[in-house]
């Protein structure tokens, strides 16, 4: 079993318009398309097409709340969601004819002491049937900088891995309680080190000053160009091959699903590179967000390349 924590689930609307967006006009909606939304949700559905068996966790609440377990039950996703008195948050992102994506996305109504304490009990059930727990995105209002590094303690208290994906100071915090694994990007990385990278080398360099602080698994997103892995095994950089993308909104939500299933069946570091590449370039051809068709999956996972830049 693999849990995966999304704090700050949504109702993802994706609006189809003509032309492009133009402020202080009205646009009519061509198609409207909607999707349980928050990265964890993401990794929920690529972690279930992979064909491990998978729980969300998360908080839901009020209409839409019950709107994402009706959605998540469609896709014969199993959920534990923590309820709570708020109206869980819509997120809407307007594709336009011209090829634009603009996203307006709400905080995340606030969350009480009583209901966050009451997660923390759930959550400690949740996984104890768990080999590998996620924890991806934002936190709604309400909760401390510190709210993964608690969650990231109690999965290690349990003796299991943990995938941490997010940024600022959740991640800041998050890195206290050193997750089994990471993935940033290099912006992330930047705003966490504060520091300027400007090349493969000082990505490179700042993946191993996280390792440093003991993380076992840094894996740094990198777009089109793959990821870099630095682990105890050594450092790889894993690249698709050249692909036409449909959709690369969730590939990196995809990326940490093949991870931890990749975790959950002992793969090599290298293995588990190349397939979490695989999983995450399918995505891209996809229109859905956190889904893949199994046969581009293994078309691609075919030519992946993993590249060993250092013991």
């Amino acid at each position: 079993m693999i849990t995966t924590v999304t704090l700050n689930v949504s109702v993802d609307k994706a609006y189809k318009i003509k032309g492009s967006v133009r402020p202080g006009t009205v646009s009519r909606v061509e198609e409207c398309t909607n999707t349980a939304g928050g990265k964890g949700l993401n990794v929920a559905r690529i972690v279930d097409l992979c064909g491990e068996e998978v729980q969300a966790a998360g908080f839901a609440g009020g209409f839409n709340g019950g709107y994402v377990r009706k959605m998540l039950d469609e896709d014969g996703i199993q959920h534990q969601f923590t309820e709570v008195k708020s109206e869980t948050r819509s997120c809407i992102n307007i594709l336009a004819e011209d090829g634009t994506s603009t996203e307006y996305l709400e905080p995340g109504a606030p969350v009480t002491e009583e209901e966050w304490q009451r997660f923390l009990q759930d959550f400690a059930w949740m996984t104890e049937n768990s080999s590998v727990i996620t924890i991806s995105g934002s936190a709604p209002q309400g909760l401390e900088a510190e709210c993964y590094k608690t969650l990231i303690e109690e999965v290690k208290r349990q003796g299991k891995q943990v995938i941490l994906d997010t940024s600022g100071v959740y991640l800041e915090e998050g890195l206290k309680a050193v997750p089994t694994m990471i993935k940033p990007n290099q912006e992330e990385l930047e705003a966490l080190l504060g520091t300027r990278i400007q090349n493969r080398q000082e990505l490179i360099k700042a993946g191993k000053q996280l390792k440093n602080w003991g993380i076992p698994f840094v894996v740094i997103s990198a777009g089109a160009d793959g990821a870099l892995l630095i682990c105890e095994d050594g450092i790889y950089h894993g690249r698709p091959p050249k692909l036409e993308a449909v959709n690369p909104v969730g590939c990196g939500d995809s990326m940490v699903g093949a991870f931890a299933v990749a975790m959950s069946r002992s793969k090599t570091p290298e293995e588990a590179l190349a397939f979490a590449v695989a999983v995450s370039a399918a995505n891209a051809m996809n229109e859905g967000t956190g889904r893949f068709q199994s046969e581009d999956m293994e078309q691609i996972l075919g030519n992946v390349s993993v590249e060993r830049i250092q013991d």
